[in-house]
């Protein structure tokens, strides 16, 4: 299975599931304070972790200013609940293109793959 972090917008009860799916995932939400998107990617590329976010900054720094990742997932129009189920199919079809540095972009409707 895939060491993924999940950023602090991820629904934390997302955690457990994946834990028991097999995942190494930590989440930011458990850490003393949040050091700002930087320092998640850049501790995620360092750990070799798949960032799974909400949030679009994290594409930005990838793609516009170039920064190093180990591969992204943004979720986006799903509810708290279903978060964990959608991460866990995902890594589990793309896992290779996001540890190439893939970014996916997963909505109900589509996952759109964007491949280093």
């Amino acid at each position: 299975m895939a060491a993924l972090l999940l950023d602090s917008c991820v629904w934390g009860g997302a955690l457990t599931s994946l834990t028991e799916l097999g995942h190494d995932a930590v989440w930011t939400g458990s850490w003393e304070n949040d050091p700002g998107d930087l320092a998640i990617l850049t501790a995620a590329n360092a750990e070799h972790r798949i960032l799974i976010t909400l949030d679009k900054d994290f594409g930005e720094l990838a793609i516009v200013k170039g920064l190093p990742h180990c591969g992204i997932i943004r979720l986006a129009g799903f509810r708290a609940k279903q978060m964990a189920a959608v991460i866990h199919h995902v890594v589990s079809v793309y896992q290779s293109e996001l540890e190439a540095g893939a970014i996916a972009t997963v909505s109900p409707e589509r996952i759109r793959i964007r491949t280093a």
